[in-house]
């Protein structure tokens, strides 16, 4: 039985929300406030989407785990003994004790500390202390949850059925991971930041850079603040980087086309549950990195490229993840809720395994960027949270630079009417 199975009453709520919503405008206060919506979120979104967790790099040897916890469900995510990617229930086919409880670290086998019951890193039970003559440890093992990695990056989904498009995505996206060989990198940091915000305004946040220009001076550095504009629609003042964002792009296709490198945008942010944005785009200033000057951060550049000038090759999968891949060093990113008002957000910055710190990359250099952007965006969120909190709050239009947050609203909207059919 599903939470909605459960709770009608949640469903119908949030469905009524949705119904008042305005084509083009933002959403109603209480889809970020509620905690009844919050509750429908985890069912319809996170408990039957594909949800990014982890990178392969994280859990590079056998028994190397971290776990993760999604409404009331927690899951550990493991390489077992044969070197697979897993994921497992974090609950004891005993009792239903809680097997694992720190975020991450490495395991032999999997013990229950409650009655010792033994589990192997695939999950099959392996000792139960004294059972009755007909007890079938067969019949025991953990509940496998589906996992699969994608060039790297590592996706669960808790539904029995978890939407099979993700095979169409994965066909699409991994010509343009490939080059930046994730399999052959370290985590070189990893910050967990909780944002006082809901999931949705989060990932909201992200869907747009109409706030970069003024809120986010490290990231415009590099990144060009005329992300989202029509040709037609650039302001004036942002002539200049244009001229620069053309004469980027165009360097950035030659030197990709020489290569065989996959660059151009696949833009699908709703009409399916797996839902992705990529490309690969150019970066002003040096055009090789998230710095402060676009110079590389890291020395060695990743998997075999030849080329730091490779700007940034950017994924977004609805509802959780978005990341950047540079010739030097990757970005990633993971969005779990935690509360209707709190979110965790997981920055993790990948470098070339072979790298060493210190010589080959200097760590404050590497995340400047993204921890000032990251705190920024923090700062704005929780602005947010607090506006649409206020009885005042009344959903205003999206500007046409906000396209992809509208695309957002509707995947999301999409989700919530698949579950009350």
């Amino acid at each position: 039985m599903t939470m909605l199975d459960a709770a009608p009453t949640a469903l119908s709520a949030s469905t009524k929300l949705h119904q008042r919503r305005r084509p083009g405008h933002a959403l109603d206060g209480e889809f970020y406030t509620s905690p009844t919506v919050f509750e429908v979120d985890i069912d319809a979104v996170f408990s039957r989407t594909w949800i990014f967790v982890a990178t392969e790099a994280e859990i590079r040897e056998p028994g190397d785990y971290l776990t993760v916890e999604i409404g009331r469900s927690s899951v550990i995510v493991l390489r077992d003994d044969d070197e697979q990617v897993r994921a497992l229930h974090n609950v004891c086919r005993h009792r239903g004790s809680r097997l694992l409880t720190e975020a991450r670290g490495d395991v032999g086998n999997i013990v229950c500390g409650y009655h010792q019951w033994t589990y192997s890193t695939d999950g099959t039970l392996l000792h139960a202390g004294q059972q009755a003559p007909s007890f079938d440890k067969s019949c025991f093992g953990l509940k496998q949850v589906a996992v699969r990695s994608e060039s790297g990056l590592i996706f669960i989904c808790l539904a029995d059925t978890p939407p099979t498009d993700f095979d169409e995505v994965s066909a699409r996206v991994s010509p343009y991971l490939a080059p930046h060989a994730l399999e052959r990198t370290k985590v070189a940091a990893q910050i967990d930041l909780v944002e006082h915000a809901n999931w949705k305004l989060v990932m909201e946040n992200n869907r747009e850079c109409y706030h970069c220009e003024a809120g986010h001076p490290e990231l415009t550095e590099t990144f060009f603040p005329t992300y989202g504009y029509a040709p037609e629609d650039i302001p004036p003042r942002l002539l200049p980087a244009h001229a620069r964002y053309l004469a980027a792009e165009a360097e950035l296709k030659r030197v990709c086309d020489d290569r065989g490198y996959a660059h151009e945008l696949i833009e699908e942010l709703s009409g399916r549950p797996s839902a992705i944005r990529v490309e690969r785009a150019a970066l002003d200033g040096a055009g090789e990195s998230y710095t402060m000057d676009g110079t590389a951060a890291c020395r060695k550049l990743l998997g075999d490229l030849d080329t730091a000038r490779l700007g940034r090759m950017s994924l977004h999968h609805q509802p959780n993840m978005w990341s950047h891949f540079m010739a030097d060093h990757a970005v990633v990113f993971s969005v779990l809720p935690l509360a209707a008002d709190r979110t965790l957000v997981r920055t993790t910055w990948l470098v070339h395994q072979d790298a060493v710190e210190g010589e080959d990359y200097d760590l404050d250099h590497l995340t400047d960027v993204w921890i000032k952007t990251n705190e920024q965006d923090a700062t704005f969120c929780r602005r947010a949270q607090e506006g649409v909190t206020d009885p005042a709050y009344e959903p205003g239009p999206y500007a046409p630079t906000e396209y992809h947050v509208d695309a957002f609203v509707t995947w999301y909207t999409e989700r919530l009417q698949e579950v009350s059919r």
